[in-house]
């Protein structure tokens, strides 16, 4: 496997960074929880950063503080979604993760999937509904159970397990609360995994695999960041040639995204035959006390302070580099 580390800056070559969190999204309380993780595991290494709440701060003020370079530890709208990262080529300002892009094709589920089944990758079947769609044709369609939910949320926000067609109307009217359209997925009955990936383009490789094991399968908002009944193995205990499967899918999930730096795919592996399900990546992963990715490093024995200079180490302008698939 591909190691990190392999930035070995002294901290004063980072020169003045911004870490960017909170924001104005749905998530904007993981987001508090991730960037002040961030901001004090560069802080421990040296590193001149200075925290930056975009949900408080404008633009303008953004400009101002003439950042080197700066972490994005947003999560979801107005920081995820392509919308940040397109302010910050205007300013010339170097940042983590995906592109323009990118960011905002993965912040997209319907526009993700296209994509994957495009390249004949395994996603659930879908149906897209709105106002004037029959809800229980889509029922008909994709079979019971199914998931209800929005295309541009993440920490479980907004979403319905959809076990009974009664159920169907007050799914689509909870999704519907934070997005134009809903997305309705095929229900995969399996384990639960997600995989790290990091790099760019043919550099781009998976950390192992994390399995979640959630009270009574419900990996929800709660489930996720507050409380610890939720169950984590890493390495997931999958046979190798297995492993090796889920990890080459990821990869090239990532990259027919066009992600780089760094991002997290959520994948169900189904019981009943071993099949993998690319579900959703996430182009700013959590960095919290629960999050998945700086589990993943630990795993290989990569800290999480380690972790946090490896990727702001990357930070760079995406528009003048062109896209590596």
């Amino acid at each position: 496997m591909t190691t990190l580390l392999s930035a070995k800056s002294e901290p004063q070559a980072f020169g003045k960074v911004g870490v960017l969190f909170g924001g104005r999204s749905a998530e904007r309380e993981v987001s508090l929880m991730s960037g002040n993780g961030v901001l004090q595991a560069l802080r421990s290494r040296g590193v001149d950063a200075h925290g930056f709440d975009t949900g408080e701060r404008s633009l303008a003020e953004l400009a101002a503080e003439k950042f080197d370079r700066v972490f994005i530890a947003l999560h979801g709208r107005f920081g995820e979604d392509g919308t940040m990262q397109g302010a910050l080529e205007q300013l010339g300002i170097p940042y983590t993760g995906s592109g323009v892009m990118a960011s905002a094709i993965a912040m997209d589920k319907i526009y993700t999937k296209m994509i994957w089944q495009n390249h004949q990758l395994p996603t659930p079947a879908y149906q897209i509904l709105d106002a004037s769609c029959d809800l229980q044709a889509a029922v008909a369609q994709l079979g019971l159970p199914l998931i209800a939910k929005p295309p541009h949320e993440g920490s479980t926000i907004g979403i319905t397990k959809v076990v009974n067609a009664q159920q169907m109307q007050a799914a689509y009217a909870l999704a519907a609360q934070f997005d134009a359209v809903v997305l309705a997925e095929e229900f995969i009955q399996g384990r639960e995994l997600t995989v790290a990936v990091l790099g760019r383009g043919q550099a781009a490789y998976a950390l192992p695999i994390v399995e979640i094991v959630a009270p009574e399968g419900n990996y929800d908002y709660q489930n996720k960041y507050f409380t610890d009944d939720t169950r984590y193995y890493c390495p997931a205990q999958l046979a190798p040639e297995l492993t090796e499967k889920i990890s080459k899918i990821a990869v090239q999930a990532y990259r027919a995204i066009g992600c780089e730096g760094w991002a997290r795919l959520d994948v169900l592996l189904r019981e009943s035959d071993q099949q993998p399900f690319l579900l959703e990546v996430n182009t700013s992963p959590g960095m919290t006390g629960h999050s998945l990715v700086p589990m993943a490093a630990r795993a290989v024995g990569i800290s999480y302070e380690d972790l946090c200079l490896e990727i702001l180490a990357s930070a760079s302008l995406k528009m003048a580099q062109g896209r590596q698939a």
